[in-house]
């Protein structure tokens, strides 16, 4: 009965990650496209950098307001509801994009599917929480589960391509999208999800989520993920931009027309491979010479120019693989179960308030000082970067959360003696 029992537990973890997984496949397909969307969108519709920039923050402000906003409803109500409603919500705001074409329209859409993004991702990170046996099979799983995220960052901006070339709308990326959801949330509703202690209604709140902004591991955490997003969502929002009018060898120039694919494809093969790396190194070394590399392909590009960030902001894309998805498991780690749909939450909304600012900063910038000159916003870009070494070191240096994480194996996972 035991081994039967263990069996079933085994099938309905190994369902529950691949359903995880298709998450995260299907919501890349359509955010980390938008790159190639501004570009056909500026376009038609004769946008500004700034005004086009708002397919992007539209849904990354949603996402941030439902993470901090939302986030304790999967501790309160369970994964598997949260996850429901989120995807049922996404798959009618995704199919509803193709009842017209305009500007407001998608802006509105956007902003729902983002608020349903939020509520849906909390839960599912909750969800590896629930399913790992430590808080170093966390981090693996996390970047496991992001490697997927690469991958649906690749087949995005590659079928808006392959739509917009057979003379289609790119709004048919967003049915594809919504009928996915349709087959997940299927396939959730015969699923057996882990038991779960549903938290205190009391504690299970927007106030609770708030007060974990005081928590020095919640704040510190998310600040480090907010600078390093800002920097990677700069390349796919605006390397397609910066490259604009670029010319070179014939080498270089496929560089250039493949740019943010190549950095997606990297991203995406980073992350599966950080899942090995981490069960051979410890993250805090690899977390400070990743960012170093980080930092120096982004200040070559800027100092440069275009003759550099043709190569270098691709090749940024493989050391950038395992950064947000470790230090998103250590921050949520750092916490009690019960509580990891809240802190989840409130970096997640972090995640996306960065999201959404940095690129609107990047925009700015240029056109204000630079005349719509995109290196001027990389500049920016390189500064964050910066800030990301200089938290990287200091983290190295003094292994601030190392107390927590080892709590964290003993009183959740009932681990003694690991070292994180």
């Amino acid at each position: 009965m035991l081994n039967n029992n263990t069996q079933d537990k085994s099938a309905s973890h190994t369902l529950i990650s691949a359903l995880t997984y298709a998450m995260f496949f299907m919501f890349a397909m359509t955010t980390d496209a938008v790159g190639e969307i501004i570009k056909i969108a500026k376009d038609d519709m004769g946008l500004t950098n700034t005004q086009a920039s708002a397919f992007h923050w539209s849904t990354m402000i949603a996402i941030a307001l439902s993470g901090v906003g939302l986030g304790f409803v999967a501790d309160r109500i369970g994964r598997k509801n949260a996850i429901l409603i989120g995807l049922g919500v996404y798959a009618f705001a995704s199919a509803m994009f193709m009842m017209g074409e305009s500007f407001y329209l998608y802006f509105a859409l956007l902003f729902v599917s983002g608020l349903a993004i939020g509520l849906f991702k909390t839960a599912a990170l909750a969800l590896i929480g629930d399913i790992a046996s430590s808080t170093e099979h966390h981090t693996a799983k996390m970047n496991a589960v992001e490697g997927f995220f690469g991958v649906g960052a690749i087949i995005g901006p590659m079928l808006v391509v392959a739509l917009t070339s057979a003379g289609l709308s790119w709004t048919w990326l967003y049915l594809i999208a919504a009928g996915l959801c349709v087959v997940m949330m299927l396939a959730a509703l015969f699923t057996k999800y882990p038991d779960y202690e549903i938290a205190d209604k009391n504690k299970a709140t927007l106030g609770h989520t708030l007060s974990l902004l005081k928590n020095k591991y919640a704040l510190g955490f998310s600040f480090g993920i907010a600078m390093y997003v800002a920097a990677e969502v700069a390349i796919f929002v605006w390397l397609p931009t910066f490259l604009v009018g670029f010319e070179g060898s014939k080498p270089a120039m496929w560089f250039a027309a493949y740019a943010v694919m190549i950095f997606f494809v990297l991203r995406a093969a980073g992350r599966f491979l950080g899942a090995w790396i981490l069960q051979h190194f410890d993250w805090k070394p690899v977390i400070l010479c990743f960012s170093a590399i980080i930092f120096g392909c982004f200040l070559g590009s800027a100092i440069i120019g275009k003759n550099a960030a043709v190569y270098l902001l691709p090749l940024s894309g493989l050391f950038m693989s395992m950064i947000y998805p470790t230090l998103n498991s250590k921050g949520i780690s750092c916490f009690p179960k019960t509580d990891h749909g809240a802190v989840a939450g409130l970096i997640l909304f972090f995640t996306a308030a960065s999201a959404a600012i940095g690129p609107i900063l990047m925009a700015f910038v240029s056109d204000r000082f630079g005349g719509g000159d995109m290196r001027i916003g990389f500049l920016l870009a390189t500064g964050f970067t910066g800030v990301l070494f200089l938290l990287a070191l200091y983290n190295w240096k003094y292994h601030p959360a190392e107390r927590a994480l080892s709590e964290a194996n003993e009183t959740e996972y009932g681990i003694e003696g690991v070292a994180t």
